[in-house]
């Protein structure tokens, strides 16, 4: 499994919930506003001035790591 830039907050934090940590690292606080069900990462990312590949590479590195 990758996660993409496509997939939304909340689709990344069902497949794993402690990936959240990621997203306060970064600076991505509204995990559980409804924006977190329906903005893609990539919007997300934008929206919050949050660097987007070193995100999904956080994202991806963490998750590779817990389910392996």
């Amino acid at each position: 499994m990758t996660i993409n830039k496509e997939m939304t907050v909340a689709e990344v934090l069902s497949l794993d919930r402690t990936l959240a940590g990621i997203f306060l690292q970064h600076g991505l606080m509204c995990l559980g506003c409804p924006s977190a069900s329906m903005e893609s990462l990539e919007q997300a990312s934008m929206v919050h001035g949050i660097n987007l590949d070193f995100l999904l590479k956080d994202l991806n590195e963490a998750y590779e790591t817990d389910h392996q």
